[in-house]
């Protein structure tokens, strides 16, 4: 596509839409919507102790995530005072400021990344931005969204606008169709061990190609959500068909004749075919398999037929220290098959991978069976859950032994004090398997919806693909 002289990628003209003001290398860019969760309460005391209201309250939402109960909705759940007060204070600063808020007794609450494009504000073209490392994920949607520190946010609030250095672009090309039984989270964590956890540093990544065409929306949500874990400031897909259809009919999606000029407009995104990137990176989606991460980054992985990695094979002392040290606190031997690890705990949430899309999968793959391990399922919203349960899926679930939550972060991070015991091993559909992530010296391995469910019905890492027959009878849709 030619919209002009000088051929763009889908990034030049977001910014260049959205650009103010440039200062020595700087930009001040326009922001079309902020996103705050319970995390929010230091930006918010910035403004009250300056006497400052928030400029955009219409463009402003918020909604509770971090630090929210899933074991119910009751705030006296969570134990640690601190907590329930960051809780508390998104409420008192929302009503405050006008802000629209899908509070905890809201049916539209749920994790921020997962409530931003369910309810049609997650738009292409847009800036958006939120204090969350993982606001990448609304790039699925083709907008330009990265999260910022607490002083920033406070700074949009109060401006609507955001000073930022202009990055590279880079484009990831992802050729070829995923085979049956692998996920897009099997994808995101083969690009991230194919250039490292450093090599999207200093780029905005746009994902293209046949596998990320095909893929559905949730997919892509997926793929963008984990784009910072390679280092990057945002992942991006082109908006298509696909993103109309699912966007059509969201509340705050734009309606009548609002969306046929928004529609007409998003059209005009997509990067020309002859559009530069500072760096060109093809990945072969035929040669992607199940993965397990088996370190205390998301680039340490593996796919399911593999072994755990020899140190003494890697070529510089750095990377030999840093992977020794990473299996010394998985608690992992080199050559170890990654099938045979075994496995105390299953998690299944986070904004990576609790849309109602993933919870199909793992629900295929333990309908009629029962888990041998404890497992928790925490739906990413509220209307996630209440859709799984007209499905039926919650009762495939609580049959084969899974406990079935509210909404929330709950393991992805902790702080809401959902946490494994030290030593434990967790298959997680997270997107950090950071030292202490999910409490003191827990071990973390990321892994698809369907892997975590296939190794709750096992007890360590198993090939989903080796269940996908007899796995039980397929979840009403």
């Amino acid at each position: 596509m030619m919209t002009g002289t000088t051929p763009k990628s889908l990034f030049d003209r977001i910014w260049e839409r959205h650009r103010m003001l440039e200062i020595d290398g700087n930009t001040l860019l326009h922001v079309a919507r902020q996103l705050v969760h319970d995390g929010s309460r230091p930006a918010f005391q910035v403004l009250a102790d300056r006497g400052i209201k928030v400029r955009r309250p219409d463009r402003t939402f918020a909604t509770p995530d971090h630090y929210v109960p899933t074991v119910s909705r009751d705030l006296s759940a969570v134990v640690e005072a601190g907590r329930r007060e960051m809780v508390l204070a998104l409420d008192r600063n929302a009503r405050a400021h006008g802000v629209t808020q899908f509070a905890l007794d809201d049916p539209r609450q749920g994790i921020v990344h997962v409530v931003g494009p369910e309810q049609g504000l997650s738009l292409p073209g847009t800036i958006m931005v939120c204090g969350d490392s993982h606001t990448a994920t609304h790039g699925a949607m083709g907008a330009l969204a990265f999260g910022i520190g607490a002083s920033e946010v406070a700074h949009v609030l109060a401006t609507q606008a955001i000073w930022q250095k202009r990055p590279k672009s880079m484009r990831i090309t992802v050729n070829g169709r995923l085979a049956a039984g692998v996920a897009p989270k099997d994808l995101i964590l083969s690009i991230i061990r194919t250039i490292g956890t450093d090599g999207g540093v200093g780029h905005v990544i746009e994902y293209a190609g046949e596998a990320i065409r095909t893929m559905s929306i949730e997919g892509r949500l997926t793929v963008c959500n984990m784009t910072i874990e390679a280092g990057a400031r945002a992942g991006m897909v082109a908006p298509d068909d696909a993103t109309y259809e699912y966007l059509y009919g969201r509340p705050f999606a734009p309606r009548g004749a609002d969306w046929d000029r928004a529609l007409a407009d998003w059209r005009t995104l997509p990067s020309d075919s002859d559009a530069h990137f500072d760096r060109e990176v093809a990945i072969d989606a035929a040669a992607v398999e199940p993965t397990v991460t088996w370190g205390t980054n998301p680039g340490m992985s593996a796919g399911i037929g593999d072994r755990v990695p020899d140190p003494s094979a890697q070529g510089d002392e750095a990377s030999r220290r840093a992977m020794a040290e990473a299996l010394r606190y998985m608690g992992l031997e080199p050559g170890t098959p990654i099938a045979s690890i075994p496995v105390d705990r299953v998690f299944i949430g986070s904004c990576t991978n609790a849309r109602l899309e993933d919870l199909r999968e793992a629900a295929r793959v333990v309908a009629g069976r029962r888990i041998r391990i404890p497992a928790i399922i925490s739906p990413g919203s509220t209307l996630v859950k209440a859709a799984a349960e007209r499905e039926g899926l919650d009762v495939v679930f609580k049959a084969a032994g899974f406990e079935w939550r509210e909404s929330g972060c709950s393991m992805c991070v902790g702080t809401n004090g959902d946490i494994g015991a030290p030593g434990e091993r967790f298959a997680s559909t997270t997107n950090r398997n950071f030292v202490g992530r999910q409490g003191k010296d827990v071990r973390t391995h990321l892994v698809s919806p369907a892997m975590a469910a296939a190794a709750a019905l096992t007890g360590h890492f198993t090939d989903v693909r080796s269940l996908a027959d007899g796995a039980g009878a397929r979840p009403a849709r």
